[in-house]
């Protein structure tokens, strides 16, 4: 047991597996189903937040369009769904049935060409990772190959999140609208709605999202991970150095885009439907807090700010719903101002310490209570016979 708790502290995995145990086993025997549910969709946020650490903290490049490979990937899952939901029984009366309803509802006779391919679900799951991270790319590459950075970098994200909400919302026909995709309740025959549905689907988006955060530390502690802390300190000694920076920051975009895209997918299948209310700049920039909060350093913190930021919405809009928007807004700046490394931050510079400290006392009382209780312990008289005793003076072994 000590080997294996000193192989855990030697690794830092200590924060990782306390989270585990907190999602899988503390969460699900605390909370009933449907606030199990919401701490799933809060999850499904928290692929987002990892992916920000990943560009943000470790890469310096701030993206404030997550919400767009977010909602690239909730798409993508979700046009599966809808086709699913879609077959001619289901859609008999409908003009044309075995199209989407919104389809229908704006003259569609058909299904589009670029529509067929997601009646098939391993391409439906190939598209949640591949469409997001293939628009990354030709972002990431066009901008960065020609040293498009710092804030010049976030407000184009912002233009894309833009765009995208406006594409989403004008192409009714063919999205769904300002309404998305809605009435998505079955995976291959399978009701997503059901009790036993939601805790798998529950467990599902844990394991995602903690191998997710495996998967960061190992690029962390790689080679690659040293080039990204130096690329974002010192971009232009790592260009000197030989190395190609603009493709750097191109990898950890298309990671961060990756990892966005699942958590779309994984929101969609526990929420049941998508809209372009994800996708835009508001939902991006929410998306950051998560990150700033928990501490754009540290991926453990990162999910612990997620919980923490979608928590405190869900509260304060439940029991006070005319002032929820003011305290959410409260609670973001003041954490930011009084913790500027976020949760993390508080952590390792003021809870560790002070742990650390309180250890050191306690062994250092243990230590002199040991050494006073030696002191004091009477001395055991052997081997010598020709000493007296201190009661009788008669020499020990012999007779008076």
């Amino acid at each position: 047991m000590n080997k294996f708790t000193t192989w855990i502290g030697s690794k830092g995995l200590g924060s990782v597996l306390t989270l585990a145990v907190l999602l899988l086993v503390a969460f699900p025997l605390v909370f009933d189903i449907f606030r199990l549910n919401l701490v799933g969709k809060y999850l499904s946020y928290g692929f987002v937040a990892l992916g920000l650490v990943m560009l943000w903290g470790y890469g310096g490049v701030l993206s404030l369009g997550q919400g767009v490979f977010f909602g690239l990937g909730g798409y993508a899952m979700a046009m599966f769904l809808k086709l699913e939901a879609s077959d001619p029984i289901t859609t008999k009366i409908q003009s044309t049935p075995g199209i989407p309803d919104f389809m229908d509802w704006n003259q569609l006779t058909a299904l589009p060409l670029w529509w067929q391919p997601f009646e098939h679900l391993p391409f439906a799951l190939f598209a949640v990772v591949a469409v997001p991270t293939i628009l990354a790319f030709i972002i990431g590459y066009a901008m960065f190959k020609r040293r498009v950075g710092g804030v010049y970098f976030a407000i184009i994200t912002q233009a894309v999140a833009l765009i995208l909400t406006v594409l989403i919302i004008g192409q009714q026909g063919y999205t769904g609208g300002v309404n998305g995709m809605t009435d998505l309740k079955t995976v291959l025959g399978w009701d997503t709605r059901t009790d036993s549905a939601k805790y798998i689907l529950y467990y599902l988006c844990t394991f995602l999202l903690l191998g997710s955060i495996a998967l960061c530390l190992w690029v962390q502690k790689s080679k690659l991970g040293t080039l990204l802390l130096a690329m974002r300190d010192k971009e232009d000694r790592v260009r000197f150095s030989g190395y190609d920076v603009a493709m750097f920051k191109v990898f950890v975009f298309c990671l961060a885009a990756a990892l966005s895209g699942i958590g779309g997918a994984l929101f969609t299948l526990q929420v049941g439907f998508m809209s372009p209310s994800f996708v835009g700049i508001v939902p991006s920039i929410e998306m950051v807090i998560y990150a700033a909060v928990g501490g754009r350093m540290s991926l453990v913190g990162a999910v612990y700010g997620t919980l923490l930021v979608n928590f405190g919405k869900t509260y304060f809009s439940e029991s006070l719903p005319d002032l929820w928007l003011f305290l959410m807004a409260a609670l973001f700046i003041g954490v930011t101002m009084a913790f500027p490394d976020g949760l993390a931050g508080v952590w390792e510079t003021k809870v560790k310490p002070w742990w650390k400290r309180k250890q050191a006392e306690r062994l250092a009382i243990r230590k002199a209570v040991a050494a006073d209780a030696a002191s004091d312990a009477p001395v055991t008289q052997t081997g010598n016979p020709s000493r007296k005793s201190p009661l009788t003076g008669s020499v020990s072994g012999q007779s008076a």
